[in-house]
């Protein structure tokens, strides 16, 4: 639990190396540099410190988004501005995806409120895999970004804070999602949030997937037709909602042998032509056993787990993913509720006498 009971906290997830991998030298994507997240984390701050959210955790790092922070914090908030306390965890830094899934347990065990993440889909699906029923509030800082939203960190604060300190009821704003997940051997083994490809390639590599060589199989739990990444591939084809009860599931092939090709953007900039034998519904619940003997598979864009013929794999599809806050939700409530808003009560007695 938190070190008070009573007293409202946020975590705030940052994932350092978030919109820096091998893409950026593949194609044209933009870089989201270290200052401009240090910067939406300080607006954070002030969102937080406004609605009374006393503590905020984050994680540490080695590449400077915590020293940013750290100097940030050295220097007075500006004039009537309040900042939460913030606290760095005590844990060990190994510079790898494992120090995301501590830090969540972590801010699991401290009792907080909601969990801000500022990444892409990789960084949100490895904190779904710890969050449980936290509610995530999801900023885009990464390459591809379909589960995230580009949202001002203002107001992604003002939401995450709302509901972290009770004024707004999560449960009335916060939606359930869906999850793709894998059995290794009749064991659950992890999840995507967005997509899950099978892939013929021996080896995890650079892990960022980013060419059609050997892409066997595609399983979609949503497919947008305007998304970046490989969800693109289905949402062309047959767009599938957030909301909506099942997924996709699409049998690849070469372009040249393939009876469809849809030219998709796997990155951005990068438009590449995939080779489609076959479209089929997902249920929710449905294990769908993999064709390929062997190979890896790629969960939201970053490859993960190889398999040899020894190996039985399975996908389903789940509706027990995360919980992520509706920032648009939140924001109605508080304005009807009046949240947001103070009436000096002598001014209003004075109108009402003189009426």
């Amino acid at each position: 639990m938190s070190l008070d009971d009573h007293t409202p906290s946020v975590g705030i997830l940052a994932n350092p190396a978030a919109g820096r991998d091998i893409r950026r030298l593949v194609a044209q994507a933009s870089v989201f540099p270290i200052a401009e997240k240090r910067n939406m984390i300080t607006r954070l701050f002030t969102s937080l410190g406004a609605l009374g959210v006393a503590t905020v955790y984050m994680m540490p790092d080695e590449i400077g988004i915590a020293n940013r922070i750290r100097h940030a914090l050295e220097t007075p908030p500006p004039a009537g501005q309040t900042w939460p306390e913030v606290v760095f965890l005590d844990m060990v830094v190994e510079g790898s995806a494992a120090d995301t899934l501590v830090a969540v347990e972590m801010m699991a065990a401290l009792g907080v409120g909601g969990i801000i993440v500022l990444g892409g889909d990789g960084t949100h699906r490895l904190v779904a895999s710890r969050a449980g029923d936290i509610p995530l509030t999801a900023l885009s800082t990464g390459t591809n970004n379909v589960f995230p939203a580009m949202r001002e960190a203002t107001i992604a604060g003002l939401a995450a804070g709302l509901v972290a300190t009770g004024q707004v009821p999560g449960a009335e704003v916060s939606e359930r999602n869906k999850a793709l997940r894998i059995d290794v051997n009749g064991v659950a083994s992890d999840l995507a949030l967005i997509d899950l490809c099978t892939s013929t390639a021996l080896w995890v590599g650079s892990r960022a997937l980013w060419r059609a060589d050997g892409l066997d199989q595609l399983f979609l739990s949503f497919a947008e037709a305007d998304a970046i990444g490989l969800s693109s591939i289905g949402g062309i084809i047959r767009p599938v909602a957030r909301g909506a009860k099942g997924g996709l599931w699409l049998n690849l092939a070469e372009p040249q042998a393939a009876p469809m090709v849809v030219t998709a953007p796997l990155a951005p900039g990068l438009m590449v032509d995939i080779g489609i034998e076959a479209v089929n519904d997902l249920r929710p619940g449905e294990a769908v056993p993999l064709r390929a003997a062997r190979g890896v598979v790629a969960l939201d864009g970053e490859r993960e787990i190889e398999f040899s013929p020894t190996d039985k794999l399975a996908v389903r599809l789940e509706w027990d993913g995360p919980l992520t806050l509706d920032i648009s939700k939140v924001m109605a409530y508080a304005a009807e509720q009046g949240l947001l808003t103070r009436v000096d009560e002598t001014s209003r007695h004075a109108n009402q006498q003189g009426e």
